[in-house]
């Protein structure tokens, strides 16, 4: 079975700044997800709400807090922390959102969907 990963620009992926957003699939037809660059890392995530199943962007690709500190729901306020998807304030609080395996090689930016 072929490695089901997707590639993006490490070039497009700016500290605290806009998420990176695509399509998963293998979780449904409008299923996304998206990473960020935090404290000079790249984290990715399952684009949904530990509290409810609707996207974490008011924007496409707005995920960070005004003051850049946490990830944001702007559906239910739910505040995350960028490094570990661990909700910290909002409905979901103690829940956490879906974590993808991601790595930096070079200029690219892998996010592995199949888990090992």
């Amino acid at each position: 079975m072929p490695n089901k990963t997707i590639q993006l620009n490490s070039a497009d992926l700016q500290e605290k700044s806009t998420g990176l957003r695509f399509d998963i699939p293998q979780l449904g037809e409008h299923a996304t997800g998206f990473a960020i660059r935090y404290q000079n890392q790249v984290y990715a995530y399952v684009n949904q709400c530990a509290h409810m199943p609707v996207e974490l962007d008011w924007n496409e690709g707005e995920f960070f807090t005004v003051d850049r500190d946490f990830l944001i729901c702007a559906t239910h306020g739910a505040h995350y922390e960028p490094n570990t998807g661990h909700c910290v304030y909002g409905p979901c609080k103690g829940k956490q959102l879906q974590a993808l395996a991601v790595t930096e090689e070079g200029e690219r930016i892998i996010i592995h969907l199949e888990k090992d």
